[in-house]
């Protein structure tokens, strides 16, 4: 059958490059092998030469393919599965690359982007590591465009081609037996981004944590490409940059992510310990603990077997992440992970054909790796920073152990899990975690490599230990600090955090300007010591120092849905325009309106006035239609930035969304003057009519065909209320304005008048007549430290990497060869 309206071209034209770049990274990887292995420099040089070529002509390649797709979903190409499963006409056009990497095929594109971005740079730095490196490089690109090739090898489907149509895909569907399918109104738009993905944080986070998954393939090529080359030792200077950048990246991205679930999700806060989240951040620890064992090894040659080991591991839990959030394993657990795709067995490949090798030319050299047989002394820093190191690595274990429970009871066929307060499960030991490490990065710079002094040290710290415990314990006891729910123990867990967070801050702060003078260009770690510090302590805070400010005081408990977790005690119900209670804050729900054409988003203006400063602001809180099929509306939150404070809040149910709402009738009652007629709360009581009022909110004249109602209402309470419902003739049609006492959900309209001197009053009584929102309000105070901290730490990062590559190009210049 010859369909009418496709446009197939784009779909041809991305296709061929995205087998073009299959071929490309295949050579690339082989010609690279063969320049590794070659036995004369000539030789070398020509298999260089392709491999160059091929890996250049690679990276276009898949550049080609991402703008290819690009421009799919810009056109509403939606016979093409990509644009019609993440884009939509009416969304918002900076989402588009979002729709981009919602998809899986985008994710693992974005993700070879940067693996040819940073594999050119490596060609342009790394001199004689350039063809193991690259060999490994473009092996990894190899791996990851087999995820987007979608070709059958006999009846195994290698990948999902992003350039599916979606006919292929439904084959079956009676829509695709028609030429002219396009022409369908199901057709005619896509099911849209996810709505929590609809967020500026969304643009930016996934292209910086995909960077930090590439980049951590630097760190691993240089370990393996040491193993591989025998050269043990002396890529550990070269590399260490990249372990710094590497570090920086990654941790910026997974703390992007945080932002987003702090601006996007309900949950309260910005960290979950969800799966996803955890699988990103343990690749991250145990490549921070590399670092530091790599940085133990350039100083004094021990650690390097350590080092080795956390590289390799590093890139492989990558791998296992991507495993962990695609194979949908996670899909009950996780808020943000992809469903099964699928490519449950060649996300186990990918997994195994890096992190065996590796393991096996790790442990069959193992005995070859230098290492300096005598043991550290206990006095030295490069022994507490492998002790920090180790701590490091077992916290990163111990997390992706219980990250891993899903994948453990489908192996074993077991129950595990975190129990029913996920968070407390992962805290408990991470506490512990914190204040060894807190304590660590404050006091290991002043130990000096080999050997110290005890006393020159302990001088050295009593300044900014004694400062630390001040500031600590005037916190402690006047900083209102609770975690008492948890018990005495934990209590006393999470002030000595506090104390060791502050110490690492004040520790470090100490040591730039009396150990190091000042000298920041060469305080990258210290700065980086310091972030660290302030984040633990902004954690602390505001996680011990969250306050829920909608307690509900007007006595509406809204049935929440179980799956929402809401607690009704803890959402106050709002009806508009009427302002409420809630504590510290007066807050009134102002009004609701639709910003753009389509109407799936739905902005509330809430004020709230400060009750002891008298400050008054407006929040806009907002619900957005889910996409894809799914019902209802999610929350976005909105929030009020104070130096000290957040104020959080999102609209947790508002009744306009009821679908159901206001479907009860009119009821029609003749009545006289002075009847009184029932309804379920009380009496209506007909008390005058006017004719052609005159007033206020009326002008009628003599010529004009007018009637207003006097009704009296009389609740069960003994409660009295006026409606002046209305009924007048224009251009000889009939209009009726209605009264409504929101009060007691209660409308009254003006009906015909009848020959025997009565009138005709209409009631209608609905719950749902009254416009209103449940609110959910957090106070998150000294929210900004963790921010702050986490500004802090990247920024010592940066430090640390000019550092070093200023230090390197002074002994070791390169250069392309």
């Amino acid at each position: 059958m010859e369909y009418v309206g496709e446009h197939l071209m784009p779909g041809k034209l991305g296709q061929f490059f995205v087998v073009l770049s299959f071929a490309c990274s295949l050579v690339a990887a082989i010609s690279y092998f063969k320049s590794s292995v070659s036995k004369t420099p000539e030789d070398s040089f020509s298999w260089k030469q392709m491999a160059r070529f091929s890996f250049l002509l690679n990276t276009i390649s898949v550049f080609i393919v991402f703008a290819t797709i690009f421009y799919i979903i810009h056109q509403h190409y939606f016979e093409y599965n990509f644009a019609w499963e993440h884009s939509s006409r009416n969304l918002d056009p900076k989402y588009m690359l979002s729709c981009i990497w919602e998809a899986q095929e985008g994710s693992f594109l974005l993700w070879m982007m940067w693996n040819g971005i940073l594999g050119i740079v490596l060609m342009l730095r790394v001199k004689k590591w350039e063809a193991p490196m690259l060999t490994i490089i473009s092996f990894a690109q190899f791996c990851l465009t087999t995820m987007i090739l979608g070709v059958y090898v006999f009846s195994f489907q290698v990948g999902h081609s992003p350039f599916m149509l979606v006919r292929q895909l439904f084959q079956e569907a009676p829509i695709f037996q028609r030429a002219d399918y396009l022409s369908i109104p199901q057709m005619q738009d896509g099911q849209s981004l996810n709505a929590l993905l609809q967020n500026y944080w969304m643009v930016i986070h996934p292209p910086i944590l995909f960077l930090g998954f590439s980049s951590t393939l630097i760190p691993f090529a240089f370990a393996v490409s040491g193993l591989w080359k025998k050269e043990y030792g002396s890529w550990t200077k070269t590399a260490l940059p990249w372990t710094l950048f590497s570090c920086c990246v990654l941790g910026t991205g997974i703390m992007m992510g945080a932002a987003w679930a702090y601006e996007s999700l309900t949950f309260g806060g910005y960290w979950a310990w969800d799966p996803v989240e955890n699988a990103s951040l343990v690749p991250w620890l145990v490549l921070v603990a590399g670092l530091h064992t790599q940085v133990v090894y350039n100083a004094t040659g021990h650690s390097l077997r350590t080092t080795y080991l956390f590289l390799i591991l590093g890139f492989s839990l990558i791998l296992y992440s991507t495993f962990l959030t695609r194979s949908g394993i996670l899909g009950d657990t996780s808020v943000h992970a992809f469903v099964g795709s699928g490519l449950d067995l060649q996300l186990i490949l990918f997994i195994a054909v890096f992190l065996i090798p590796a393991l096996i030319l790790y442990f069959t050299r193992y005995s070859r790796i230098p290492h300096v047989v005598k043991e550290e002394n206990t006095w030295s820093r490069e022994f507490w920073m492998f002790i920090g190191s180790l701590v490091i690595f077992l916290s990163a274990v111990f997390i992706m152990i219980a990250t891993s429970l899903p994948v453990l009871n489908d192996l074993f066929k077991t129950k595990w899990s975190t129990g029913d307060d996920p968070k407390f499960a992962y805290n408990r030991i991470e506490i512990f975690i914190a204040i060894i490490l807190g304590l660590l990065t404050a006091m290991v710079q002043y130990l000096k490599y080999k050997n110290s002094t005890p006393v020159q040290v302990i001088k050295k710290l009593f300044p900014a230990t004694l400062v630390a415990l001040i500031v600590s314990i005037f916190i402690s006891i006047w900083g209102n600090i609770q975690y008492i729910q948890y018990g005495t123990g934990f209590q006393a867990a999470i002030h000595l955090a506090l104390f060791a967070g502050i110490y690492s801050v004040v520790a470090n702060a100490g040591y730039i300007f009396t150990s190091m003078k000042g000298k920041f260009k060469m305080a990258g770690a210290s700065v980086a010591h310091a972030g660290f510090g302030l984040l633990l302590v902004g954690i602390l805070i505001s996680s011990a120092k969250k306050e829920v400010l909608s307690h509900n005081t007007t006595g509406i408990n809204l049935p929440f849905d179980p799956k929402t977790k809401e607690d009704p005690l803890e959402n106050l119900t709002l009806l508009k325009n009427v302002k409420t209670d809630m504590g510290k804050y007066y807050a009134t729900y102002l009004s609701n309106d639709s910003v753009n054409k389509a109407g799936n988003i739905i902005y509330f203006k809430v004020n709230f006035q400060d009750k002891k400063t008298g400050e008054s602001f407006n929040l806009w809180p907002n619900l957005i239609k889910n996409t894809k099929g799914v019902e209802n509306f999610s929350n976005n939150p909105d929030k009020q930035h104070y130096l000290d404070r957040d104020i959080f809040t999102y609209i947790s149910y508002a009744n306009i969304l009821d679908k159901q709402r206001d479907t009860s009738g009119f009821k029609t009652f003749p009545v006289a003057l002075h009847d009184t007629i029932f309804y379920s709360k009380g009496i209506i009581i007909l008390d005058t009519v006017l004719v052609n009022p005159s007033n206020d909110k009326y002008h009628f004249t003599a010529t004009d065909t007018a009637l207003l109602a006097q009704i009296r209402v009389i609740t069960r309470d003994s409660q009295q209320y006026t409606m002046a419902p209305l009924l007048y003739v224009k251009d000889n049609m009939i209009f009726r304005v209605a009264d409504t006492l929101f009060a007691q959900n209660l409308a009254i309209q003006l009906g015909s008048v009848m020959n025997n001197k009565k009138i005709q009053l209409l009631t209608k009584e609905s719950s749902d007549m009254v416009p209103f929102v449940s609110l959910k309000v957090y106070m998150f105070p000294q929210i900004n430290l963790v921010w702050i901290g986490v500004i802090i730490m990247m920024t010592g990062f940066v430090m640390s990497i000019v550092h070093r590559r200023r230090n390197l190009l002074k002994n070791q210049p390169q250069a392309l060869s």
